[in-house]
């Protein structure tokens, strides 16, 4: 199964850039190779990508993801998903930098932060 994070970012970086190679894409995300084939051909089978080669590049090998009209929509949805994670993430990490913002006041307004550079 294939996490929210990483189907979010092949399926973004496929849509940006369908031509690219999975070795790219794996130098991309900062995944292994063999981990972005995995991702890909399980996202073939769910039907959300599909490929095509380029019938005019001397090389036939080369291929491109195209997103399908499936495909499209599950990248809307984990789009949303990551979003609200993300969101969730950002005002967790406001709650904790005002907590340690009193701290510092804290600790600021009894006269403990002056020795603190000393140490």
């Amino acid at each position: 199964m294939i996490d929210d994070a990483t189907r979010y970012q092949l399926l973004k970086l496929l849509t940006e850039r369908p031509e690219c190679t999975q070795r790219e894409l794996a130098a991309a995300m900062g995944i292994s190779l063999g981990k972005v084939n995995y991702c890909i051909k399980a996202l073939i089978v769910k039907g959300l990508v599909k490929t095509d080669n380029f019938r005019r590049n001397p090389n036939k090998g080369v291929y491109a993801y195209l997103l399908t009209p499936e495909g499209v929509q599950e990248k809307a949805h984990v789009t949303v998903r990551f979003l609200h994670r993300k969101i969730a993430e950002y005002d967790a990490l406001q709650a904790e930098i005002a907590a340690l913002r009193r701290e510092v006041d804290d600790l600021a307004a009894s006269g403990l932060d002056a020795g603190m550079g000393a140490a």
